[in-house]
């Protein structure tokens, strides 16, 4: 194993993958000249030239359609957004392109394509480039999300991303970039779809995602001062999520608090409460709690952004509303 920054746990998924298979190419604002607007692409011009390594106008629609007309001629494209919430100029194309191209020809066209990028917030940025967009994609039939939480993740599942078939949104965090963690010396891919637990417990379930999850961790260990055991999944995937690893779960903890950075009205977290409800109904011993962001765009003000998103407090709060403890 070695310890490596998240922002390269990206670099070595893209070059590996690239190495391996010359159709692979990425694209984007600053990804060459620059080394990536948060040095996620550092050192690939120089290794792989510029007709692998494209630097773009600031024009996602146009270089969003562009990648996705070149899947339909052998090639296998990674789009880098600055930020996910720029990718809204180029929505039309991931949406009404990308995620039907397979269905609308019949199976006779696939679209091998990487989206990826920050979500969420990433500190005083405002309201326009702190939004969380996993379940508006994650809504669409035909594309696939993945929202990893560390370095080792990160990479095995973007390889995986890149490997795959049809079009996938692979969402990171600008606030997540500098974290290190372990990765193997080795090749690893990581299967899409299978969710990890990342601590077992017994008392509660915890699911989250993404760098929101690191206030779950910091919640179980206040909680295990009082005897709370808190498992905590990290779905990895949210579309398709681990179902099967939710409820197996939840069929032991009898409980289920749910963690995710995004507004509280039609998310992730709905999704699951109303699977978990229908499935593991009579597994319950306290109706499903769910965490999100307030419901109001992000504010500027440091005092008003710490109210605004969720944070390990309220996970403790939460964790003892279904336990019915103060």
């Amino acid at each position: 194993m070695k310890t490596i920054q998240f922002r390269e746990a990206i670099a070595e998924a893209m070059s590996e993958e690239m190495r391996r298979d010359e159709s692979v190419y990425l694209m984007g604002e600053e990804v060459a000249e620059y080394n990536g607007a948060y040095k996620a692409s550092k050192g690939m011009l120089d290794e792989f030239g510029a007709k692998r390594v494209i630097d773009t106008p600031i024009s996602e629609l146009g270089f969003a359609g562009v990648a996705i007309g070149s899947t339909m001629t052998g090639n296998r494209p990674i789009v880098e957004y600055m930020t996910f919430n720029f990718s809204l100029v180029g929505i039309d194309q991931i949406i009404n392109n990308a995620a039907k191209i397979r269905q609308m020809s019949g199976g006779q066209l696939k679209c091998p394509i990487v989206f990826r990028g920050p979500t969420a917030s990433a500190g005083q940025l405002a309201a326009t480039h702190s939004q969380a967009f996993e379940s508006w994609f994650a809504n669409t039939p035909g594309l696939k999300v993945i929202v990893p939480s560390n370095p080792y993740d990160a990479k095995g599942l973007l390889k995986a991303a890149i490997r795959d078939d049809d079009p996938v949104i692979f969402m990171e965090s600008e606030q997540m970039y500098g974290d290190k963690g372990e990765v193997p010396e080795d090749e690893y891919v990581l299967p899409i779809g299978v969710a990890d637990v990342k601590r077992e417990g017994n008392d509660v379930t915890i699911v989250s995602f993404g760098k929101i999850i690191k206030e779950a961790y910091k919640a179980a260990d206040e909680l295990e001062k009082d005897g709370i055991s808190c498992e905590i999944i990290d779905l990895r995937t949210v579309r398709p999520y681990d179902k099967e690893a939710v409820l197996k779960s939840v069929k032991k903890t009898n409980r289920l608090v749910i963690l995710e950075e995004a507004w509280p009205f039609g998310n992730v977290a709905t999704e699951i409460s109303h699977m978990v409800q229908a499935e593991a109904f009579d597994y319950l011993d306290a109706p499903v709690y769910k965490i999100n962001t307030q419901d109001t765009p992000a504010p500027y003000s440091p005092v008003l952004l710490e109210e605004w998103l969720p944070n390990a407090q309220d996970v403790v709060e939460g964790v003892k509303k279904v336990m019915y403890r103060k």
